[in-house]
């Protein structure tokens, strides 16, 4: 009989792919240690796994992908729109996005539901993570990203290569009118007979993105769901909340990958 395939641990953006020294990639929630509801590569701090299985899982995932332990650095997100600017690793408080022109530092967030963005500005070196839930996406994060990033590194949009990950889908996001209201009409459509909305994250982000002037052809929107693929991703909604996180990571090494990767 042949082989089968495991999972994959973890997907790495094409739009990407034409720089090799660039490390950027997407976990699933495969290839971890994690028991349900965590089952199995939570990579979430604050959830209530056992801390030693998502010490376990992330260095699974950094070592995948050949980053040396001790080289992220994220943050504790809380739904806003601030960015920081990260020197050096570690785990912050109160940021929803992190950019970085230094080698050796790998910014990432965290997701379950809402999305994940990485960028690269390949004239500047320098890249950002993303996270976008319907109150960051509102608030403009991704322009908010751009905008530090053009302040801190020169960067222009035009240069930028971007990646939309994995998030629930507009089919299974309901919301009411107070969230649907900071949607644009494209975005949106209204189920008036239950008073509902349903949003797309995405659609609303690439519009951000593209109003900036990142260039179309220069983004990728991930085909998958965390509500319909679950099997792959978690989702917070769909889970009723007691779940894991993934993480979205980029970043440039000041040396070689490690083997791993």
């Amino acid at each position: 009989m042949p082989a089968i395939t495991p999972p994959p641990l973890f997907r790495r953006p094409a739009i990407f792919a034409p720089f090799p020294g660039l490390a950027a990639a997407e976990s699933t929630r495969h290839g971890g240690v994690s028991p349900l509801p965590y089952a199995s590569l939570n990579l979430g701090l604050n959830t209530d796994d056992r801390p030693e299985n998502v010490t376990e899982n992330r260095r699974r995932f950094l070592a995948a992908l050949g980053i040396p332990p001790g080289r992220l650095a994220t943050s504790h997100q809380v739904h806003g729109n601030k960015v920081l600017l990260a020197r050096q690793p570690g785990h912050y408080e109160g940021y929803d996005a992190l950019i970085t022109d230094q080698k050796g530092i790998f910014v990432a967030v965290g997701t379950a539901d809402c999305t994940p963005i990485l960028v690269y500005d390949p004239a500047r070196k320098a890249v950002a993570a993303i996270h976008a839930g319907w109150r960051g996406t509102a608030q403009q994060v991704a322009k908010e990203v751009l905008l530090a990033m053009q302040k801190e590194f020169g960067t222009r949009p035009e240069d930028c290569h971007a990646y939309i990950g994995a998030c629930i889908d507009q089919d299974n996001y309901e919301v009411d009118g107070n969230v649907a209201k900071h949607f644009s009409s494209g975005h949106k459509r209204e189920d008036a007979e239950r008073g509902k909305w349903f949003v797309s994250l995405k659609g609303e982000n690439k519009a951000q993105l593209l109003e900036t002037g990142v260039p179309e052809g220069q983004i990728e929107v991930s085909p998958y769901s965390t509500w319909a693929h679950n099997e792959d991703y978690f989702s917070h909604r769909k889970e009723g909340g007691t779940t894991g996180r993934m993480l979205a990571a980029i970043g440039l090494p000041d040396g070689p990958l490690l083997s791993g990767s």
